[in-house]
């Protein structure tokens, strides 16, 4: 067979915007997950580290994870300084992303108001304001005139059940289209001679005493010198093959999109007491993510009554969507860590690297996290920004909590 030319002459159509090659018998590096996460890190390490010889598996079709199941909020406005430091590390990544990639992300800095109903509500969002200000962050606090003016769709009257008494408000935050993104970053991945390759579900790790030394797939062993897990919710699952438990719990996380309407809302709006999020998408559709669904699953799919109280929340905040047409429902599975927050960094296993836990939070630190990942992999130890994040932090007690801290959608 003659050797493939890394992304030769492929049709600008996303299903030949990259190379379907057979897996090669080794590899410098295997990265488990075709997501987000997964691409990301194989680009850094091409881009940064001069790193090539990856291989990227994917157990279904690229991107079938939660990368194509998430509301695509992008925002840095997190309270804590590690989650503000690789949140706005990756929205600085994101501003020049579709360049770099030279691939219609769909990048839209709308900005994104996260709600205050309450007074407690009020205390903690002015806190996070002047935290995100002090970390050299965009952030505002707006009174509910102020809201008005920003998203005049929003009911702000004071008789509700959830009166709305001001917003924070990040300029800079915004969208991006989901399946654009992997698609840009799968063909520079393969321009670059890094093999994707689809349908092909690790099932185990090769080790050699604490060393792992490559991987066991449903499309046969695969040897490699690093290997680095980015699966999302099943990563507990991989972890428990070697015996390592990790301290996270899978979840359904639910949302939905409306039938197209004309362009209505014109940034992105949270709610942590009516508990849902709300953004239009660029053909025109509601987009609406909730809470995670209470029980444990690995299912893609969550319980009614979770969409119910979803639509119930968005009709509350913006009484002129009460009839608007549901089109299509989905759900993902979040991981969801003690503290709320990932883990990015070493395991107890030499050539083993993990990076797991972003619970709802993971698509908007794609390329922050994959940067930081990837040096961890090619040096071995954490980028500074990922350092807080390791493992190690649930044994030594230094957590960092964002539970309820920055809004709805963590």
């Amino acid at each position: 067979m003659a050797p493939r030319t890394p992304g030769a002459d492929l049709p600008e159509h996303p299903e030949w915007l990259w190379s379907s090659p057979e897996p090669k018998a080794s590899y410098d590096a295997v990265i488990v997950g075709g997501g987000g996460h997964g691409l990301a890190t194989a680009y850094y390490l091409a881009v940064n580290h001069g790193m090539t010889d990856i291989a990227v598996l994917e157990k279904g079709w690229l991107a079938g994870g939660n990368m194509a199941r998430n509301t695509t909020i992008i925002r840095s406005n997190y309270l804590w300084d590690e989650s503000a430091g690789l949140y706005e590390h990756s929205l600085k990544l994101w501003e020049g992303l579709e360049d770099e990639l030279d691939y219609p992300l769909l990048f839209s800095q709308r900005g994104v108001l996260n709600l205050a109903h309450s007074l407690q509500d009020v205390r903690d969002s002015v806190r996070r304001v002047n935290a995100n200000r002090l970390n050299g962050i965009d952030a505002e606090w707006l009174d509910p005139a102020q809201v008005a003016e920003v998203c005049p769709i929003i009911d702000t009257s004071e008789d509700l059940r959830y009166p709305v008494m001001g917003a924070t408000w990040q300029p800079r935050a915004g969208i991006a289209k989901h399946d654009h993104v992997a698609w840009g970053f799968a063909r520079a991945l393969d321009r670059m001679g890094v093999d994707i390759v689809q349908n092909c579900e690790v099932t185990g790790f090769e080790r050699v005493g604490d060393r792992i030394v490559g991987v066991e797939t449903t499309r046969g062993p695969i040897r490699a010198g690093k290997v680095a897990m980015a699966a999302a919710g099943h990563s507990s699952v991989l972890a428990d093959t070697l015996g390592l438990r990790l301290p996270v719990q899978s979840h359904p996380l639910q949302a939905l999109v409306s039938e197209l309407l004309e362009p209505v809302h014109p940034t992105v709006v949270m709610s942590n007491a009516v508990h849902v999020y709300v953004s239009q998408a660029h053909k025109g559709e509601l987009v609406l993510g909730a809470g995670i669904d209470a029980y444990n699953s690995y299912s893609q799919r969550g319980a009614f009554h979770t969409i119910e109280r979803q639509m119930a929340a968005a009709v509350e905040l913006f009484p002129m969507f009460a009839r608007a047409h549901v089109l299509r429902t989905w759900g993902g599975v979040v991981d969801v860590t003690p503290d709320a927050s990932a883990i990015v960094g070493l395991t107890p296993f030499e050539g083993l690297y993990v990076n797991c836990g972003w619970g709802t939070g993971g698509f908007k630190a794609t390329p922050g996290v994959g940067w930081c990942f990837a040096h961890t992999i090619a040096n071995d130890g954490p980028h500074p920004l990922n350092a807080p994040f390791s493992l190690e932090r649930f044994t030594t007690g230094a957590l960092v909590d964002e539970h309820g801290a920055s809004g709805v959608a963590h």
